[in-house]
């Protein structure tokens, strides 16, 4: 199915009973790149980690923009579709009991933009450092996190708390998570991450 394999992708099995986590790196990662981050904060998932399909300057991302914070909104919706698909092809084969996504900058940006073009994809998300100019649909069911720094010069204040803003209207449950530095993703911002996702499986497994 070419759905299947529109991404390069790195995929790890797990158990049945384990959930799947998606990951999607930064601007300049890769398949491998958030891998160490799922073993900190959900070790026992099953995971799937596709490679964005955009090259900027050599630098893989999941969809082009014309500037920092300015996307082109049409690869954008090209993005969100492929994705969607190329998601929804893993899952029918996968089954798996739920899907957690984890992006981390541009990462975070196509999985809120798929979350919010299919709200019942996605269980629960992480959002890291997302920048997200643009407005959710109303009715999300996915549990989300939102991690930020207070002074990240990519994903500026403001712009992280409209989106919490927006979100919160609009979702079924909203957190956010700030810590003093920059777009780095820091020691306390995973602890936050993996505290939030052991709630969700604690409320899930109830």
């Amino acid at each position: 199915m070419p759905s299947i394999s529109s991404y390069a992708y790195f995929h790890k099995s797990a158990p049945d009973d384990a959930p799947l986590l998606v990951l999607f790196h930064g601007t300049g990662g890769d398949e491998h790149q958030l891998v160490p981050l799922a073993d900190k904060i959900l070790p026992d998932a099953e995971l799937l980690s596709p490679r964005g399909d955009v090259s900027e300057h050599g630098a893989a991302r999941f969809f082009r923009r014309t500037g920092e914070g300015r996307y082109d909104m049409d690869d954008l919706a090209r993005a969100t579709g492929k994705m969607t698909a190329f998601l929804k092809a893993h899952i029918d084969v996968l089954d798996p009991p739920a899907v957690i996504g984890v992006g981390y900058s541009n990462g975070a940006n196509i999985l809120a933009s798929v979350i919010f073009a299919e709200p019942d994809l996605f269980d629960a998300a992480v959002l890291m450092h997302p920048l997200v100019p643009f407005r959710p649909r109303e009715n999300i069911k996915t549990k989300i996190l939102v991690t930020a720094g207070q002074n990240d010069p990519i994903c500026p204040v403001e712009m992280t708390s409209s989106l919490v803003t927006n979100l919160v209207r609009v979702a079924a449950s909203v957190e956010v998570f700030w810590h003093a530095g920059g777009h780095e993703l820091r020691s306390e911002e995973v602890a936050s991450a993996r505290s939030f996702l052991a709630r969700y499986r604690m409320k899930v497994d109830a």
